[in-house]
């Protein structure tokens, strides 16, 4: 720089006193490219801490060149819902698959910003987080937000919103964006509405079946004695059903293979993979239930689908169902029942048989046992069970 006045060397970098007076400071980094500092100083004692911390940013591993350093400030700098649609576009699984299009869906609901188009619009869950910097979401700022989603009523909601933020966060931590992760509220992915799912007894069971129309007779059975969710049923082609007959020509048994599950989305109902890996599986079904099932593929050939819409091609969607499956819940004296409630009969009655853990989860696709026990129900079986534990008798 033109008109210095003096040079002084450091042990550390140099310094040069300008005719200003003022001071200017540079050092050759760890890749020998020379830096100056991004300002003059006023005196001495300001340039050489300058230097020192940069001395010590390199010996402790932590430098990084300034370009470097003012893009990852930049970074820092962004709001929550800029750093959530990098996130959304680059999140996988452990298997590297990203995000399915109905998980994407509803983390953008979570995450949307008010409709100003729209009147009285609050947007998502976690709209009043989304405009704030990253650095600026604190733990007490989140507790506060969660505490008042709460007040609104929408439990499984909160959880579900605070789950998306939590693992959010833990990747701006991992990325260096934040410090720390500010969703540190015990258990605050695991609120509970109160509310159990009460799977149907046998003659609850029995009932809907006899009541439901006869068209959806098979698919109340795929459920109710497979395990399978609405979404794997619902996807289900003739391909997929194998039927096995007895010498004497009767259907003894129904393999299905359940490799695909259908979500809705924005775009209407899309086909898709299984909920995770283990959804991928093969369901025997035996008895008068595969009966059922034989009678309605029989037909049926390839790709057409076991229960198709009105269309005859399109994927049945549940509120087309639903009306249905209504009149059947209330003619069995169920009107709080959910479809879903037929899973947990499945998976009660397959523990109740005597399946371990793994055999439950391998028949209705679970990863964890923790998972299955959530679908598992105590029986009337108290008697029965005290009975085959009692002393044997002495005499």
């Amino acid at each position: 720089m033109a008109g210095r006045q003096s040079k002084r060397r450091e042990t550390f970098g140099q310094i040069d006193k300008l005719p200003s007076g003022r001071h200017w400071a540079r050092y050759t980094g760890p890749d020998c490219e020379r830096y100056p500092a991004p300002s003059t100083f006023d005196n001495l004692t300001d340039a050489r801490a300058w230097l020192a911390a940069r001395r010590t940013e390199i010996a402790t591993g932590k430098w990084m060149p300034p370009a470097v350093l003012a893009a990852a400030e930049a970074q820092r700098n962004q709001t929550l819902a800029a750093y959530a649609e990098t996130w959304l576009a680059s999140r996988t699984n452990s298997r590297g698959d990203h995000l399915k299009p109905r998980t994407l869906e509803e983390y953008r609901r979570l995450l949307r910003s008010p409709d100003p188009e729209k009147s009285g619009d609050a947007g998502g869950p976690l709209a009043e987080l989304t405009s704030m910097l990253l650095g600026a979401i604190s733990p007490a700022k989140v507790r506060a937000w969660r505490a008042a989603q709460l007040a609104t009523g929408k439990k499984t909601q909160t959880s579900r919103a605070y789950g998306l933020l939590n693992a959010i966060m833990a990747t701006a931590v991992i990325d260096k964006l934040v410090d720390a992760n500010p969703c540190t509220v015990k258990g605050g992915e695991a609120t509970h509405t109160g509310r159990k799912v009460i799977p149907p007894t046998d003659s609850e069971l029995d009932e809907i079946l006899t009541t439901i129309k006869p068209e959806y007779r098979a698919l109340v059975t795929v459920a109710a004695f497979g395990g399978l969710r609405y979404g794997e049923a619902t996807a289900l082609r003739a391909k997929d059903v194998a039927v096995e007959r007895s010498d004497a020509g009767t259907v003894s048994a129904v393999r299905i293979n359940v490799e695909r599950a259908v979500a809705r989305t924005s775009d209407g109902i899309v086909p898709g993979s299984t909920k995770s890996e283990n959804g991928v599986r093969r369901v025997g079904i035996l008895g008068q239930d595969a009966g059922v099932i034989a009678q309605h593929v029989h037909g049926l050939i390839g790709e057409a689908l076991l229960f198709p819409a009105a269309d005859g091609v399109s994927f049945l969607a549940q509120s087309a169902f639903h009306r249905h499956w209504d009149a059947a819940r209330i003619a069995a004296g169920r009107p709080d029942m959910p479809f879903h409630a037929l899973r947990h009969y499945r998976a009660t009655a397959y523990a109740e048989a005597g399946a371990t853990a793994a055999e439950n989860n391998a028949r209705h696709g679970w990863s964890t046992a923790t998972v299955g026990l959530r679908y598992q129900h105590a029986t009337d079986r108290a008697d029965e069970l005290a009975a085959r534990m009692r002393r044997r008798s002495t005499a």
